[in-house]
């Protein structure tokens, strides 16, 4: 099988994302070949600071030895500071996103892998920023999903970065059947799942309690649900978020589909933080982030967990052969 082309974008060059792509090209692989696309200088500094040898190569070299990475570069403004951000190099971080998007759409790389940014950091550099999946959605000009996965439970959200009293209105009957259409499509096309079962959860506890604890489930969630089953969906719910996740239950579902952002992660960080990945589900690439932040107290110590960047290559590789 030809090795998956996936381009690298380490992130906030003061967080740990520099080091964690250098311990990356230590190690060899024959299921994909990985680009960077970042500013060398921050590479070499950060190899430097981990003792790790690292050769930058050209982008159409290939890795002879451990430490070998293919770079596309993107400068940065500043010399990066581990532990310190410089909202100078807010530019390059969004540009090595952009480089890398544009890549992907152009068929030059199946997939991107991407490390931490700092979002606060970069809207201090002058540029509006919400988030890399946020960015990516609007480069690409597609609806998406977000899906954090792990060995052993995948969740996608209906809402995702939305104060906690702001959620209710924004479970609407689009909102919900657009999420779930994006989340089925990607279970057949990037897992290869070819009739896919999907868990969907209420809002409120006990799924509504048949409309004393609200209503979301009886005008919203149900009738969604139905619409979608009667089109062939196999979807499960609503169902109550504290008895969903029981093994029993988690076995029979491909996916999880939560209505927001602290309903359903928290179990999944909880059943295994280090090797939780972040998929962007609805580009036409495949898009795998990891699943943690910039680490700023971390950065240049070499103690930093690259576990969840290998598990994100390894996600990324691993589902490129599903792709249409």
């Amino acid at each position: 099988m030809t090795p998956a082309r996936l381009a690298l974008v380490p992130g906030e060059p003061a967080g740990v994302g520099p080091e964690l792509c250098v311990r990356a090209a230590q190690q060899p692989r024959e299921d994909c070949d990985i680009t960077a696309f970042a500013d060398p200088q921050t590479l070499q500094m950060a190899a430097d600071a981990l003792g790790l040898p690292l050769r930058l190569l050209d982008p159409d070299q290939r890795p002879q030895r451990p430490g070998d990475l293919p770079l596309i570069p993107v400068a940065n403004a500043a010399p990066a500071i581990f532990g310190t951000p410089d909202p100078r190099n807010a530019a390059a971080v969004v540009g090595a996103l952009r480089k890398a998007a544009d890549a992907c759409l152009s068929g030059t790389f199946h997939g991107m892998v991407t490390g931490p940014t700092h979002k606060a950091m970069i809207n201090a550099g002058g540029i509006a920023y919400s988030g890399t999946t946020e960015l990516l959605a609007e480069h690409a000009n597609r609806d998406v999903v977000m899906m954090l996965a792990n060995d052993i439970v995948r969740v996608a959200l209906v809402t995702t970065h939305l104060p906690l009293r702001a959620v209710a209105d924004a479970i609407t009957p689009k909102a919900l059947e657009r999420c779930l259409r994006i989340v089925h499509a990607s279970l057949r096309e990037r897992f290869g799942i070819a009739d896919p079962t999907i868990c969907v959860l209420g809002l409120n506890p006990h799924a509504g309690e048949s409309g004393h604890l609200g209503r979301e489930e009886i005008e919203v969630i149900e009738p969604t649900l139905a619409r979608l089953r009667a089109e062939g969906m196999r979807l499960h719910g609503p169902l109550p978020a504290d008895t969903a996740f029981l093994p029993a239950k988690l076995a029979g579902f491909d996916t999880v589909v939560a209505m927001y952002h602290d309903q359903g992660l928290p179990v999944l960080k909880y059943s295994g933080f280090e090797r939780a990945v972040n998929l962007t589900l609805g580009l036409p690439y495949l898009r795998v982030a990891v699943d943690h932040g910039t680490a700023l107290d971390l950065a240049g110590k070499g103690v930093a967990d690259a576990s969840s960047l290998f598990a994100a290559i390894d996600t990324c590789a691993r589902l490129v052969p599903h792709q249409h």
